[in-house]
This record gives structure tokens, C-alpha cells and sequence, in this order.
């Protein structure tokens, strides 16, 4: 399956601004079944400077500067990629690794994937572990429950006993808040799912990119209707890191694409920088638009 993922980010400011310094995370990076065919951004006005590269968590990233007065920045970035469905995991799954088993595995890891993926248990800037997190995961994750099968529990609890409504959370409202009025977005439940697996010893990562959203039958897709959606991943020593999102019930198959992933939303955020004089107050539009091709 081939994508083209467009995504538009405008800021207005109060006034202008004479210099800025900006990182993106806004190119989707290669992964087992997903690859990149080619790539194109714009950006008014025209960086003086620009340059691409990786982070620590190898994804792309794409540094600029501008330096010329401006009211208004626009970056927009269209990418074509190929997409190979994931088979079903079900003969994959059994035997699985129980919860137990992964947790002694990773008390004295003795791979280079075990101990990266140990890096995955430390609390992060968005997503501290707590006893309140462990209490609503713990009887999931039990030793002798197999992860992945747990893991599609947690994510089942989640989908049905959360409410997605945008109006009720911020970036910064803290887990046990969101855990509380059982209600956010996407990134509020994948930061909930991240936070409680860390809470039980398990590691888990952010994954940060975009859904394909479908129309009714008989209806044109809109333009724009697509966002920036987020969901989190488990590792298993047996499959590596396997994906669950729990805003849609469902494990990723061909129409989740990934941006970046690292420890939470703060590692992977689409764009951030500092601006020097003028901004005073600020407008943000963002339209992402995904089409098959």
C-alpha cells in the first residue's frame, strides 16, 4: 500500500519575529514494514540554514533558522511511502513470553536489545511510573499472564473505559488526572498504557504519527480530516517491539504511520525551537492530510 501524508503547520504571531531556531520531527522514518520513497518540504520564509539527521532514538529529524523578520512561519512537508501490511500475530503470540519471564530477563540483561530496551522502564519528562498507575495495571500484567496477551487486554481496558474527548486534557495534565475522569486523546491513553507497563517492570515506548482515517461508504474523504495520532509499543524478546493502540482497540497493521518514536511525546514533538524578539502572542494551525496513491 502506497501513502502520501501531507502535513501543514502555520504559526501567526502578534509580531514579527527576527530570528528562530526550530528541530522537527515531521519525516516518517523506515521500520520493518514501512519505507520512505521520497520527500519534500517547504518552508516560508526560506531557512537560511537547514540540515537533516538523526536523534538519539534513530528518527529523522530536520533542523532550520530563519532570519528575516516574519509574521508568519509555514512548513510543510508531503512524503510518499510504502506501507506492507503486518500478518496476523495471532501464530506468532503462542507460546508467548509470560509477564514474569520478561521482567527477570530484564533484572539482568545480558543483550544489547535487553538493555536497550531497560532504557524503556526509566521514568521520562512526560510519564512518571507511580503506585496509582501500578494498582490499575498490576492484575493485567501478572507473572504467569503471556505479555502480548496482556498487552491486548490493557489495551481493550483502556478503549472501553476511557473517554476520547479532546476538551478534557492538556499536554501537561498529569497521568493520575487523566486516569481519574477516565476520559483524553490518543496521546493521553498511550502515555496512561506507557506509564502503567512501567509502573509493572515492563518497558514500553511512545509512537508518534499518523492514522489513515476512512470515509463512510459512499462519501469523499475530506482533506485535512487526518491528525498526529500516538499509540505505544511493547518490547518482547522473543518479536522486538510490538505496537498496540489503545484509542482504536487493534494492533497497527498498514494504516499506522510512523513519524518517530522515543520515551514520550516530549522526545518526538512535531516541531520546537526558540524565536528571538517580536512572537508577543501566537496562533498555531496544523492540517495533516493521508491519501493512498
Amino acid at each position: 500500500m502506497k501513502y502520501r501524508v501531507r502535513h501543514i503547520t502555520e504559526y501567526t504571531y502578534g509580531a514579527p519575529v527576527s530570528l528562530c531556531y526550530n528541530m522537527a520531527h515531521l519525516l516518517p522514518r523506515d521500520t520493518r514494514n514501512q519505507r520512505c520513497i521520497n520527500q519534500k518540504i517547504q518552508i516560508n520564509p526560506p531557512p537560511i540554514y537547514k540540515s537533516e539527521g538523526e536523534d538519539y532514538f534513530g528518527n529523522q529529524t530536520f533542523y532550520f533558522s530563519i532570519q528575516e523578520a516574519h509574521k508568519k512561519l509555514v512548513i510543510d512537508v508531503s512524503t510518499d511511502f510504502e506501507i506492507v501490511p503486518i500478518d496476523a500475530y495471532k501464530e506468532k503470540i503462542l507460546p508467548a513470553m509470560t509477564c514474569g519471564e520478561l521482567r527477570n530477563l530484564l533484572s539482568a540483561p545480558d543483550t544489547p536489545e535487553l538493555r536497550m530496551a531497560k532504557e524503556y522502564l526509566l521514568d521520562s519528562p512526560q510519564i512518571r511510573s507511580s503506585s496509582e498507575l501500578k494498582a490499575y495495571a498490576e492484575s493485567t500484567f501478572s507473572d504467569e499472564k503471556p505479555i502480548l496477551e496482556a498487552a491486548l487486554n490493557f489495551t481493550h481496558k483502556i478503549f472501553t473505559e476511557f473517554k476520547f474527548d479532546p476538551n478534557t486534557t492538556t499536554v501537561a495534565t498529569p497521568l493520575e488526572q487523566v486516569l481519574k475522569q477516565r476520559s483524553g486523546v490518543c496521546q493521553d491513553f498511550a502515555h496512561l498504557a506507557i506509564g502503567c507497563l512501567r509502573s509493572v517492570g515492563l518497558p514500553a515506548r511512545y509512537m508518534s504519527g499518523y492514522l489513515e482515517t476512512l470515509p463512510p461508504p459512499g462519501q469523499e474523504k475530506l482533506v485535512g480530516v487526518d491528525a498526529s495520532h500516538a499509540w505505544f509499543a511493547v518490547f518482547i524478546p522473543e518479536l522486538g517491539w510490538i505496537e498496540f493502540d489503545p484509542t482504536n482497540d487493534l494492533m497497527p497493521t498498514d494504516q499506522h504511520i510512523v513519524t518517530a518514536w522515543g520515551r514520550d511525546y516530549s522526545d518526538v514533538t512535531p516541531l520546537q525551537g526558540v524565536i528571538f524578539e517580536g512572537g508577543g502572542s501566537q496562533q498555531l494551525a496544523v492540517s495533516v492530510d493521508v491519501k493512498r496513491i
